[in-house]
C-alpha cells in the first residue's frame, strides 16, 4: 500500500509480549477491541503461544484426530483448527479498517504478500492461494507446503487475530489435526527453508514488509 504525500499518517503500535498464554491474549484483543475508539492507534502483537490447538467460530470436530496432551481452545477467529507452540511467530493485527479504508479480503492480500515479500528476500518462493488463506512454498518435487496461517474476526469495524508464521517449531503437533481443515497438508518452517531459526529476529525481518503493505502509519 503506497503513501501519498497528502495522506494522514495514522498512529501505530507495536508490541512484543514474547510467550503468552492464547486465552490471556484472546481476552486482551477483545477488550482493545470493545474499548477502542476513532482515535484509538491501530496495534500489531509481536508474540508466542505455549502449546495449543485453536478452533475457528465455523470449526468442524471431524478435522481434530488425536489431541492427546495438547488442550483445544474453541476460538472467535475465522477457519479451522490449527496449532500454535514456542518457536512460531504470531502477529495479531488490531485494526480500524474503515479509517485503514479497505475491507478484509485486501487485508488478508496485503498480509499474505508481506510473508511472500519476506520469504523473496531470502531466497524462498512463496505463495497465496486465494481459495484457501495462507502461505506456501512447494517442495523440490512440486507438492504444496504451509508456512503460515491466517485467521481474522472483524468487530465493530476492526480486526484481530492474525497470522502464524512457523518459524523453528516442533512440527509433530500438526499430523494430530488436519491443518487449517486440509487433510494430509503438510507444513514447514523458515528454518527447514535456509530461513531465520529465531521467532524474534524473524518477526523483526517481516515488520518493514508488514508496515509497507499495511497503511501510512506512523512509525
Amino acid at each position: 500500500m503506497s503513501e501519498r504525500p497528502d495522506t494522514p499518517l495514522l498512529p501505530l503500535e507495536i508490541r512484543r509480549y514474547g510467550l503468552l498464554d492464547y486465552q490471556d491474549s484472546l481476552a486482551r484483543m477483545r477488550s482493545y477491541t470493545d474499548a477502542r475508539s476513532r482515535e484509538s492507534s491501530d496495534e500489531l502483537w509481536l508474540l508466542q503461544h505455549p502449546r495449543v490447538f485453536t478452533q475457528g467460530q465455523a470449526g468442524k470436530a471431524e478435522h481434530l484426530l488425536l489431541p492427546g496432551d495438547i488442550p483445544v481452545v474453541q476460538s472467535d477467529r475465522g477457519g479451522q483448527v490449527t496449532y500454535h507452540g514456542p518457536g512460531q511467530l504470531v502477529v495479531y493485527f488490531l485494526l480500524d479498517l474503515h479509517r485503514l479504508g479497505y475491507g478484509i479480503r485486501s487485508l488478508v492480500t496485503n498480509i499474505e504478500q508481506s510473508v511472500v515479500d519476506l520469504l523473496a528476500g531470502l531466497g524462498i518462493a512463496g505463495y497465496a492461494d486465494p481459495k484457501a488463506p495462507g502461505i506456501y512454498v512447494d517442495d523440490a518435487r512440486g507438492q504444496r507446503m504451509k508456512i503460515g496461517s491466517l485467521g481474522l474476526r472483524v468487530r465493530r469495524g476492526c480486526t484481530y487475530h492474525g497470522l502464524s508464521l512457523n518459524v523453528a517449531m516442533d512440527l509433530e503437533p500438526f499430523s494430530r489435526i488436519n491443518p487449517c481443515g486440509y487433510a494430509g497438508l503438510r507444513m514447514t518452517q523458515l528454518s527447514e527453508l535456509g530461513g531465520p531459526a529465531d521467532v524474534q529476529s524473524a518477526g523483526e525481518a517481516l515488520l518493514p514488509h508488514l508496515l509497507r503493505r499495511l497503511g501510512p502509519y506512523r512509525r
